[in-house]
């Protein structure tokens, strides 16, 4: 049984971590002066942030087009393969998952399961690697999924951003009344519910330096815990100094601990805005028995 592994772009998978794992990409459209552009095709992750500066208007985002989809779905089972995993962004951030939920049976010479991740970020594309990896090792498809879901309940992550009115508008933040903390000038803590997998706020902390502390507490709570080594995420919209410099400071404390530094590109930094950051871990997946 051969398997396709697909996700979409705000898994922000390097060219070389696709190839690697075979991980075909579906480009997300951002919306910046009634122009659509493809992530990571026609418009970069710096350009998006330098435009966003002076734009008169906030940019959003739309699905990607059904027909290309199920063209590339095709394209696929033409290719040999008998199942495509489709994994995207949380539902609870896009329609994406649904629309396809209704789409995918009309392609008729191959498979296609999607499977909503439940977040994004390259928190969905360590659990897209992943699933390659099963995959190319021959695990049947319901023991992929297993998988999947078992993963997915072990992922954490903390958002600190300087702005909530991005999703308060798109309706991204579940608990709106959140709002008020930028009237307070706190640095609002969030983080995907485990029950809904919707954005919540769960904290409000007066300075950043203590924000960051506050992450690193529900960090090392989590690293105490975990029976399997984790892996670390700093998550930055256009500001890679801060991630690097939070990024030392952590592993000076984990020596042994795996850290990385990763990105919002341009369709989660529409909701989250410039400057926004996060600490999200995970099982470090290439130390996970395949």
């Amino acid at each position: 049984m051969k398997i396709a592994i697909v996700t979409d772009s705000t898994a922000y998978l390097s060219a070389a971590e696709c190839a690697k794992n075979q991980i075909t990409i579906v480009p997300m459209p951002v919306i910046m002066a009634d122009q659509v552009y493809q992530e990571g095709v026609d418009l970069t992750t710096s350009e998006f942030y330098r435009r966003l500066r002076t734009e008169t208007t906030l940019p959003s985002t739309s699905q990607p087009a059904i027909g290309e989809l199920l063209r590339l779905y095709e394209n696929l089972g033409n290719a040999g393969y008998d199942i495509v995993l489709s994994i995207h962004l949380a539902s609870t951030l896009s329609g994406f998952y649904n629309t396809l939920k209704s789409a995918v049976n009309q392609v008729k010479n191959t498979r296609v399961i999607p499977y909503d991740s439940g977040i994004t970020v390259k928190l969905m594309g360590y659990m897209a690697i992943y699933a390659a990896r099963l995959a190319k090792a021959g695990s049947p498809i319901n023991e992929i999924i297993q998988r999947l879901d078992q993963l997915k309940q072990q992922i954490n992550e903390v958002f600190i951003v300087n702005d909530l009115k991005n999703l308060v508008r798109g309706g991204r933040l579940s608990n709106t009344s959140a709002v008020i903390g930028t009237m307070l000038k706190v640095k609002p803590l969030l983080t995907f519910d485990d029950q809904s997998n919707k954005i919540v706020l769960f904290e409000k902390i007066r300075s950043l330096k203590r924000a960051y502390r506050r992450a690193e507490e529900i960090f090392a709570t989590d690293f105490v815990q975990s029976a399997q080594p984790l892996r670390l995420i700093i998550i930055h919209a256009n500001d890679e100094p801060a991630a690097l410099a939070w990024q030392a400071e952590i592993q000076a404390k984990y020596p042994q601990l795996v850290t990385e530094i990763s990105y919002f590109g341009p369709v989660i930094g529409t909701h989250l805005g410039e400057s926004a950051i996060a600490l999200a871990w995970l099982p470090d997946i290439y130390q996970l028995k395949d």
